[in-house]
């Protein structure tokens, strides 16, 4: 319709110019709408017709060709604007530049109220630059003010390298493949809520993942993808995790301390394997080495999804469960889940002591010390004793 109502302004003004004092006669002619108007002067005996076919045709089709050009214009300048759009997905994210944490402040000013913390290798979303060398950022539950010289701001490579996109689990057992294909082989099982590290999304329908010490491809259908960064904590959030951590801690002793206490004896001195004639001695002691130790003695028994059983079979998160239950802690059988147990000591392997839980993509293990973790695997290698790979690790939870 737009076209149209250029092509009949075009004629109009057309045969304005060709007609000269022809279309002056016409001055007087009605105007019950453009259309009726416009038939009367094509129609008029009074016009000039030297030419003026032409003219009129060729006006209307200068005035369709402009038309199309700036529609493709249109076009390009949109297409334009969705690449530049896609292309941003980083623009706007302030990336720490911080070896601890930096405070954020209520107020661009050094003297106003600290409403949180921005630690180490995490991200806020900018909102504007302030006058003075400040930054109006929000970040998790956090909005606020940082010294500009504290963070990295248009860098997208520095966002990237601080970001990880995950998978989230959204059906009970997922299946893992070891190619995009439903016919390609079962490499493993993960279950709902289970949050993966993506590897790659360029196979249509499908994203492969790692979980654990395996990789493979997952259905696109039952994950939700989204790119994670580490966000500011506020104070309230920061006083809450304190006090839940001192509160576990606590917990975790007075337990320690009655099963140490504890004249009971049944707790088997050792127990025999169904599938071979080893023994297995009881924990030695109620600390995280003593964890350790105890949780070594089951390296090479079998891997089995779901299962819990030292012996005869586990999978990862029914490993750290058994081992802890025989030292009176009771564990989710959930690697999900564990990420929330006992208290955080971050996700720096220096930080790490012998005991400790790690907690990975889809899976996890306990530290047992000099960069060494020991886990239940995979069904192909079983419990194993491997080295902690650091890029991977999300949290460190200490239960002792």
């Amino acid at each position: 319709m737009k076209t149209r109502s250029l092509k009949v302004t075009a004629v109009l003004l057309a045969a304005t110019m060709a007609a000269g004092s022809g279309i002056a006669a016409l001055a007087d002619t009605p105007t019950a709408g453009v259309t009726s108007y416009t038939a009367s002067v094509l129609s008029t005996a009074s016009l000039p017709t030297a030419g003026f076919a032409s003219t009129v045709m060729q006006v209307a089709i200068d005035t369709e060709e402009e038309v199309q050009v700036a529609s493709k214009a249109n076009v390009s300048e949109n297409k334009k604007e969705a690449v530049t759009t896609a292309q941003s997905e980083f623009a706007n994210i302030a990336v720490s530049n911080v070896e601890d944490y930096v405070n954020i402040r209520s107020k661009a000013d050094t003297d106003s109220e600290v409403v949180g913390k921005l630690y180490a290798n995490s991200a806020a979303t900018l909102v504007e630059e302030v006058a003075g060398g400040w930054y109006h950022i929000t970040s998790g539950r956090c909005e606020g003010y940082i010294k500009s010289e504290y963070l990295i701001v248009g860098d997208e490579e520095a966002a990237k390298k601080i970001s990880k996109r995950i998978a989230k689990v959204g059906v009970d057992s997922l299946r893992v493949r070891k190619k995009p294909s439903t016919d390609a082989k079962i490499v493993e099982y993960v279950d709902a809520e289970e949050e993966l590290t993506v590897l790659d999304e360029s196979k249509d329908g499908w994203v492969k993942v790692k979980v654990g010490e395996e990789k493979g491809y997952v259905s696109a259908e039952f994950v939700e993808l989204h790119t994670y960064f580490k966000v500011a904590e506020s104070k309230e959030e920061e006083k809450a995790r304190l006090k839940k951590e001192a509160e576990a801690k606590k917990k975790a002793e007075e337990e320690a301390r009655a099963r140490r206490n504890s004249s009971s004896s049944n707790s088997s001195s050792s127990s025999s394997s169904s599938r071979s004639e080893r023994s297995y001695d009881a924990p030695d002691g109620s600390d995280g080495s003593a964890v350790a130790r105890y949780a070594l003695q089951f390296v090479g028994n079998p891997y089995v999804y779901g299962g819990s059983s030292l012996t005869n079979g586990t999978d990862c998160s029914g490993f750290v469960m058994s081992v802890y239950a025989q030292f009176g802690v009771g564990l989710p059988h959930s690697s999900y889940s564990l990420r929330s147990c006992g208290y955080s000591v971050g996700s720096d392997l220096s930080d790490a002591k012998p005991g400790d839980i790690l907690c990975f993509s889809g899976h996890v293990g306990i530290y047992i010390g000099g960069g060494d973790m020991v886990h239940a695997s995979t069904s192909r290698t079983g419990i194993i004793v491997s080295s902690v790979n650091e890029g991977s690790l999300i949290t460190i939870r200490r239960i002792f």
